[in-house]
């Protein structure tokens, strides 16, 4: 039985839910790109069935914020996914902020633990800061989801080293994620 992976990329390009930007990177676009060269490699994969949230670059969801994040909690728990990605880009008023993080509902979960692996993967394949697993049961996708659910801060638009890896480097971030769950699910790396 294939494992069902829902990927959210985060916000939407536009107005609507749009996200951050910075030294000439939309975080829409980055989260596109990422997601759906880590939805290809899953899809490659028959140990995986996989959805996006956004299927085209210009794909909007919702008519606000609160609407955007509801479809996309919404297709997930729809479809029924076993597990939901979601894809952001981070920003802070301190340039020297950086690195990446993941958000999970809870400690001691299972969100929790495949976090981790994943992080240490997509940090490896990049060359990001690791900047650990992080608990915030307020963000609306971790709360509103019915499986395990981890929300993926790739790193900072105000960095300029992270700037430089989120331009040149998406598949890295994918391929380390995808690499992640194999691990996580102690599965072999196929060509």
């Amino acid at each position: 039985m294939a494992i069902k992976i829902f990927i959210d990329q985060g916000h939407n390009p536009g107005d609507i839910n749009a996200g951050a930007s910075g030294n000439g990177l939309v975080e829409s676009e980055i989260t596109y790109n990422v997601g759906i060269m880590l939805a290809g490699l899953l899809f490659a994969d028959p140990n995986f069935e996989v959805r996006v949230s956004r299927r085209y670059p210009d794909t909007v969801l919702g008519t606000n914020q609160r609407t955007s994040l509801q479809q996309r909690v919404d297709m997930a728990n729809g479809w029924p996914a076993d597990y939901f990605i979601s894809i952001h880009v981070n920003s802070n008023p301190n340039p020297a902020i950086n690195g990446s993080e993941i958000y999970v509902f809870r400690e001691n979960s299972v969100a929790y633990n495949m976090a981790e692996i994943v992080l240490d993967n997509m940090v490896y394949f990049t060359g990001m800061k690791n900047n650990q697993v992080r608990v915030n049961p307020s963000l609306f996708v971790l709360r509103r989801t019915r499986m395990p659910a981890m929300l993926i801060e790739l790193g900072y638009l105000t960095n300029l080293h992270d700037v430089e890896i989120l331009r040149d480097k998406q598949f890295a971030f994918s391929f380390g994620i995808y690499i992640g769950l194999l691990e996580y699910f102690g599965l072999p790396y196929q060509l």
